[in-house]
């Protein structure tokens, strides 16, 4: 993971890479995807919601998560994404291509 260093941990990291890759996602759908626990990421997607870097709605039982796009540091962010998304390994970048909608039982 390159940006471990500058977001503080391995889920802030996941957590930007996973919503750059695809917009908008829930918590569990990036969980998933990393098959990791739940527990961090809720607490950074939280945290970067908090910092206003992210916005969130809730579409049934479900909480989505996207980027905040009137942050003045939105732009910069997703830039120095781009960059570690193209950097990690294909396996990697496999897993947060995908494509997670919230199902009607989360």
């Amino acid at each position: 993971m390159m940006l471990e260093g500058l977001l503080g941990n391995k889920s802030a990291e996941k957590v930007m890479l996973a919503l750059y890759a695809n917009e908008e996602l829930h918590a569990s759908a990036i969980a998933q995807m990393y098959e990791t626990a739940l527990d961090p990421i809720k607490k950074q997607l939280e945290r970067f919601e908090e910092a206003g870097f992210l916005l969130s709605r809730v579409v049934g039982r479900s909480r989505l998560y996207s980027f905040n796009e009137a942050h003045p540091m939105i732009e910069p962010l997703r830039e120095l994404l781009a960059i570690a998304y193209k950097l990690e390994k294909k396996q990697t970048k496999k897993n947060i291509k995908r494509d997670y909608r919230p199902t009607r039982d989360l």
